[in-house]
């Protein structure tokens, strides 16, 4: 007689590496980030988005609007995001920003200057 088992979907998790200087200070170049996909987006969060034009990027998730979201930079002289970029298809929310893992490893501040977020 056949085991019957429901097989677990486990949480899928990757890596990212940050290439340039639009999240700075938060995010430096060569910063490697721990990821999952499929996780629930939640404003201030960092997260992988895909652009309407195709262009991957580490961004700050803002808010929502129309089920889109919107994206900040926290590096306001560097980079793009929602506002040169456009809003986030709810799609183009690949994965969310667990932790950095190299070269400082730990847990992410939140947006430069916020308080209790």
């Amino acid at each position: 007689m056949p085991a019957m088992w429901k097989r677990r979907s486990l949480p899928r998790v990757g890596m990212a590496i940050v290439r340039g200087r639009s999240m700075t200070p938060t995010l430096l170049e060569g910063d490697r980030l721990l990821v999952r996909y499929g996780a629930e987006p939640r404003a201030g969060r960092l997260a992988v988005v895909r652009f309407s034009d195709g262009v991957v990027a580490v961004k700050r998730l803002d808010h929502q609007a129309s089920g889109e979201w919107w994206v900040v930079r926290d590096n306001a002289f560097e980079g793009r995001d929602s506002w040169s970029g456009g809003a986030i298809v709810p799609d183009g929310v690949l994965a969310v920003v667990l932790a950095r893992l190299w070269p400082r490893p730990g847990r992410l501040p939140g947006p430069p200057g916020a308080v209790g977020r």
